[in-house]
């Protein structure tokens, strides 16, 4: 059920005030939409927001609501528990996914996984020090589909005054990658660039992520999504290398063999799997446990 948010790329939010751009955000390429009650609204503005957003929630079709999250305002907030209230209603008329910004312990995704029911997915954010402390836990709590990075708050909480490239975070991504492997959840979700206009480094980010295990990316505008997409998506030549090197496979029928004069074993089979799988690529060969010679 959860399968578009599970391999989505993309991930754009839309302020919950903003209603009418909804349906915009969800033809913008975007894998998935987040409709936003935290950061992109202001604090008296929640409470319109909320209702615009049940409103609004009520005309989508289930093409639309498999691709949308919410995400709600954090657990200390005094908004939350009126989210919470609101959330109830949206997961009874299929919202797919709830976003749980500042997460830091399992109770807490538990409490918001009884009001939602067990067919909406939480995506929890690790965006502070408590929360990547216990990132094992938080990724191994209910209904936990991917985990997503919020790089700006966690920058914030510790007290970093990170370079444009955030080289200083990459232990923190590692983390994160690690944990869900861990948990064995999809490829976790990277953080934004905060920068609209800046087109080349917001490649370069996209780049890093996947390069550092992310099989995602946050937006901040529709303009990022285009090359979002295109950062996590395969290569032409990539697609081409994985194709050949499990047509290979099949063809030895098993053991290590030779692919343009490079040993292709277990972990080089798995990667092209991987290649192919995110290009959503049906691969007419059936693919036979890989038995070391």
């Amino acid at each position: 059920m959860s399968a578009t948010l599970a391999d989505a790329c993309s991930f754009l939010f839309v302020p919950a005030n903003r209603p009418e751009r909804y349906a915009k955000a969800l033809s913008s390429g975007a894998h998935a939409v987040v409709v936003d009650l935290e950061d992109a609204v202001a604090p008296r503005d929640k409470p319109a927001a909320r209702v615009a957003l049940e409103q609004a929630f009520a005309a989508l079709d289930a093409a639309q609501r498999v691709r949308l999250l919410v995400r709600v305002n954090a657990a200390a907030t005094p908004w939350r528990a009126d989210d919470v209230a609101a959330l109830r209603g949206l997961a009874a008329q299929g919202l797919e996914g709830v976003m749980i910004p500042k997460a830091e312990s399992a109770k807490s995704l538990q409490d918001l996984a009884t009001v939602v029911g067990p067919d909406c997915k939480l995506v929890p954010l690790i965006e502070s020090v408590a929360g990547l402390t216990a990132v094992d836990e938080i990724a191994a709590g209910p209904q936990v589909l991917r985990l997503a990075f919020g790089n700006l708050d966690f920058q914030a909480d510790a007290g970093l005054a990170c370079e444009p490239d955030e080289a200083e975070l990459a232990p923190v991504r590692l983390a994160v990658v690690l944990a869900s492997r861990r948990a064995d959840l999809s490829a976790p979700i990277d953080g934004v660039s905060p920068s609209i206009e800046d087109k080349v480094r917001l490649a370069s980010d996209a780049a890093r992520g996947r390069r550092g295990g992310f099989g995602a990316k946050m937006c901040i505008h529709p303009s990022h999504v285009t090359i979002v997409n295109a950062a996590f998506a395969p290569s032409a030549a990539e697609l081409e290398w994985a194709q050949r090197v499990v047509a290979a496979f099949e063809a030895a029928g098993s053991g290590v063999f030779s692919l343009d004069g490079r040993m292709v074993d277990a972990p080089v089979l798995r990667l092209a799997q991987r290649t192919l799988a995110k290009s959503h690529t049906v691969w007419p060969v059936e693919i036979r446990e890989f038995s070391q010679c």
